[in-house]
């Protein structure tokens, strides 16, 4: 079972005061399947400049992997040991495309892990808890808790090596294509 983040989100009431309009764990947790890496999304914007009007749950919305255009999305994942992950990722990879953008961005040519991805988009990745290998399709770097990759656009993978989770936080901002 994920460690899913408490969720705190503030807004304005209507004499424009600011109040918490929410307080508890993310409700938006995504797994494909039993093994693969959890995703739990907590906040996403549509524009830049962002748009601070109104309270509505700004990610209330079914998986997707890039920003939306124009955009950013927040979120922590849990990366299972590969010794799990790689079986997930491989039936995967085999299901028919799921709409979200990770199937088909995961068919890449050569790739060294089945987890290679690429995404228009400059990925802040900062290493909450445990340690992962950052793989390019040339090298790769241990990254650790309090560890963090700037990753643009690049084709990319995540390699949990040890047999606990890894945690991630990710914001990911829209970008031109490489």
């Amino acid at each position: 079972m994920p460690r899913v983040p408490r969720r705190v989100v503030t807004g304005h009431n209507a004499q424009g005061k600011s109040v918490f309009i929410s307080d508890g764990p993310t409700p938006h947790v995504f797994q494909r399947s039993p093994g693969s890496a959890i995703v739990m999304e907590l906040w996403e914007t549509n524009s830049t400049p962002a748009d601070n009007r109104g309270n509505a749950d700004a990610i209330a919305r079914g998986f997707r992997l890039p920003p939306p255009k124009n955009g950013s999305v927040f979120r922590i994942i849990e990366y299972p040991p590969d010794s799990a992950r790689l079986k997930a990722l491989a039936e995967e990879l085999a299901a028919p495309d799921d709409g979200s953008g990770r199937v088909a961005a995961a068919k890449t040519t050569g790739a060294r892990h089945l987890g290679f991805h690429k995404t228009s988009s400059v990925d802040y990745a900062i290493v909450l808890s445990g340690e992962i290998h950052a793989l390019m399709d040339e090298g790769e770097v241990l990254l650790k808790a309090g560890d963090v990759l700037i990753q643009r656009g690049t084709n990319h993978a995540w390699s949990n090596r040890t047999e606990e989770p890894c945690y991630v936080a990710f914001v990911l901002i829209d970008a031109d294509p490489v």
